[in-house]
């Protein structure tokens, strides 16, 4: 499938394997009505004009970096510190917050993430960067380090569980595997169906269960399995991105989560549309994107050429594997010179 079009139909609950332990994951949680249209993507028809710096919730749903929050409870789950708390109009806030370990940063990562893909039409919640916050709980009132804060906000994304990155509405098609292009582009290596969730969403007098991509912290690094260090720019410099072309299928430096996702699924037309998305971006876009994260200029300029060689890369793909082919076309693998 190709272009705007989606599928419209709900994800089953389904018992899936996780590849990496052999164990068996809990059934999916089964979106709240068969009759609610299923998205995962939309066309970015205004691309050039979309605000990556407020990001697609806009001003409006920004968290006031002077307002004193309200400590609620501990966050739970993953491996990064963090909070739940409430700002002074009640609104309740999932606070990611930085961490010295070796591995680095994901708040930062995350925004960047979530701005780029909800401008080229993939579903986004409300997520934000604050250096640092000020927190009111037992031991009185302070000051605490800052990163990612997502809003928790049910009259706007009510979250209706999890969704197999294996089954859902959405496998096969253009967007499914542009998204799974995308990712590997930012070297995001924690591909894991616990990090997606779908949302009811009741925007614009509309009801949809998005499909959402959530928790994107572990990229910008190197690509591995266990703990990878990400937020990297160094280790993202020296990363490799294409490294050939196998039938038609693209073959990627990824030694991440699930790699049966990766290898052989994404075909070089695949690569090439996610790319010319990608490419749409104006310079403009791109700070902005990296400005919301909290990144300094010079950072954010040597993430920013590095994910442009890799779009590069993936707009040349399908022509020059073409190319390459009609004189190598003996094995059927085609490792692009200079790649």
């Amino acid at each position: 499938m190709t272009g705007g079009g989606v599928a419209r139909v709900t994800v089953a609950a389904v018992v899936v394997i996780d590849f990496l332990t052999g164990t068996p994951v809990m059934p999916l949680t089964r979106p709240s009505s068969s009759t609610v249209p299923a998205s995962l993507w939309e066309e970015p028809t205004d691309l050039t004009a979309r605000d990556l710096f407020a990001g697609p919730w806009g001003v409006e749903h920004t968290p006031d970096p002077q307002a004193v929050y309200t400590f609620v409870r501990p966050k739970s789950g993953g491996r990064n510190p963090g909070v739940v708390v409430t700002d002074p109009l009640g609104r309740l806030w999932h606070v990611k917050q930085s961490t010295s370990s070796r591995v680095g940063a994901e708040g930062p990562v995350e925004v960047v993430m979530s701005r780029v893909l909800s401008a080229v039409g993939y579903r986004q919640p409300p997520v934000y960067f604050l250096p640092s916050f000020t927190i009111a709980d037992a031991s009185g009132t302070h000051t605490e380090g800052g990163g990612r804060l997502r809003l928790d906000d049910a009259a706007v994304l009510k979250d209706r569980g999890p969704w197999s990155w294996q089954d859902n509405p959405f496998v096969g098609t253009r967007p499914y595997k542009g998204l799974l292009a995308i990712l590997l582009v930012f070297n995001s290596s924690d591909l894991k169906s616990s990090n997606n969730t779908v949302y009811e969403s009741r925007r614009d007098n509309r009801l949809e269960n998005w499909y959402v991509v959530r928790d994107l912290g572990s990229a910008l690094g190197e690509s591995g399995a266990l703990r990878p260090k990400r937020n990297n720019p160094g280790l993202f410099e020296r990363q490799r991105f294409i490294t050939g072309v196998e039938d038609g299928f693209v073959r990627f430096d990824y030694h991440g989560k699930q790699p049966e996702l990766i290898r052989r699924q994404i075909t070089t037309a695949d690569m090439t549309w996610a790319s010319r998305l990608l490419g749409g971006l104006s310079d403009r876009q791109w700070n902005d994107a990296f400005r919301a994260g909290g990144y300094d200029e010079a950072s954010a300029a040597r993430f920013i050429r590095k994910i442009k060689a890799n779009i590069a890369q993936g707009q040349q793909i399908d022509r020059r594997s073409r190319q390459a082919s009609g004189l190598l076309a003996a094995e059927g693998f085609v490792r692009l010179p200079n790649w």
